[in-house]
């Protein structure tokens, strides 16, 4: 399913049924638009006019080919290793993260701001599968994927750079560090139009890029999903890393994953499927109904231990206990949802974390379902005199 969020309609010229057409009669002296008279001018004027639009349309043309140009995407490049470790100052500023299978730094980049992800390859990796991968992946654009610029290659690892985006992670949207009752994701538009960008942007990962190729993300977690600054719309990192960085063709019995967001058949054998990125975005739309962890453990008044907690398992219980979704959602919403959408998109979200991944919706239903429920709260909201503005700051608070 490859929808657009605007259509564009052909609208013809209307013609009044009141106003009959007007006939002219040609005398040899005001015919300056004969083709065959030596003074054919198209605009029905003399040549020289004819000339003056002429230019001013070439002009209007070109401008309006560099403008086009300026907005497509540009090709995903192949960067010396070099001219990454050169921009990341040897890799030791601007570093964003780091852990056991992946770091980031922040630099320019030929001129462009720029993030740069070290991940290992889960495959051998030459060259020329590098180059085939780029070419695949920068086939691909979507507004709710963060562009990628381009990769290298050293040794067993693969830098990826991606352009830099503006705002935060919606896990910290989410659950803020510094203030855990605040968020910025304060209303219930905020969050649906968080899961309507993920779900489109998933959507055409699976059915849009690559040509029909079946491409994978496997890494869709809330803190690999930037919240823009300006508009709070949702970006998906990492599009291009399962390729790029040949998870989705290791062989290898070590299974990587994220605690909470791993399908259960991921956790088994390892392999990698539309169907696990369908499991982890119903966490993730699970996570932003309740604003919980996917996982969290809790400490027992009884005997002092600890018990897991599994957003999952809270939301089968909400739907099985007549109105505990209300209770369910997060209750900084301050109630502020409607209660028919609040229980469908749940529905929806733990039919994504089926167990059996052949009873898991495709992304191209669930899309079309969370939209039409983004589209319901949208009339909700102008029922009851919601402002529909959500442009908010995401500085520190």
């Amino acid at each position: 399913m490859c929808k657009t969020k605007k259509s564009t309609q052909a609208i013809e010229p209307s013609r009044s049924p009141h106003k009959p057409r007007t006939s002219k009669s040609l005398s040899s002296s005001s015919i300056p638009n004969d083709p065959f008279s030596g003074n054919y001018c198209p605009t029905g004027g003399n040549s020289s006019s004819y000339n003056d639009f002429s230019k001013s349309s070439t002009s209007s043309s070109v401008a309006s080919l560099k403008s086009l140009k300026s907005s497509l995407p540009e090709n995903p490049v192949i960067y010396d290793t070099s001219e990454i470790s050169s921009s990341t100052n040897n890799f030791l500023n601007h570093r964003l993260s780091s852990s056991s299978t992946s770091s980031s730094w922040r630099c320019t980049l030929r001129g462009k701001d720029a993030i740069v992800f070290q991940r290992k390859s889960r495959a051998t990796i030459d060259l020329l599968d590098l180059q085939q991968s780029l070419s695949l992946i920068s086939r691909s654009h979507h507004t709710s994927l963060i562009k990628l610029l381009g990769a290298s290659l050293s040794g067993s690892y693969v830098y990826l750079v991606y352009e830099f985006v503006d705002g935060a992670s919606l896990a910290d949207c989410l659950r803020s560090p510094n203030n855990p009752s605040y968020t910025v994701l304060s209303t219930w538009l905020s969050r649906l139009q968080i899961a309507t960008d993920l779900a489109h942007g998933l959507d055409y990962i699976h059915h849009c890029s690559g040509l029909g190729s079946g491409l994978v993300h496997n890494h869709i977690k809330s803190s690999s999903i930037i919240v823009t600054s300006s508009t709070l719309n949702a970006k998906i990192c990492h599009f291009g890393t399962a390729e790029l960085c040949g998870e989705s063709r290791a062989q290898s019995k070590k299974v990587e994953g994220t605690r909470g967001y791993m399908a259960p058949e991921f956790q088994v054998s390892g392999a990698v499927t539309q169907k696990c990125d369908v499991y982890a975005f119903g966490v993730v739309m699970l996570e932003l109904i309740s604003g919980e962890e996917p996982l969290k453990y809790k400490m027992e008044a009884e005997d002092g231990g600890y018990k897991r907690v599994s957003v999952i398992e809270t939301a089968r219980d909400a739907v099985e206990c007549g109105g505990g979704v209300r209770r369910w959602v997060d209750r900084r919403l301050k109630d502020s949802f409607p209660m028919d959408v609040a229980e469908k998109i749940v529905q929806v979200a733990l039919e994504c974390v089926e167990d059996d991944p052949e009873r898991r919706p495709d992304m191209g239903r669930v899309a079309g379902l969370v939209s039409k429920l983004f589209l319901e709260s949208q009339k909700w909201a102008e029922r009851i005199g919601l402002p529909l503005d959500m442009s908010v700051s995401l500085a520190p608070r």
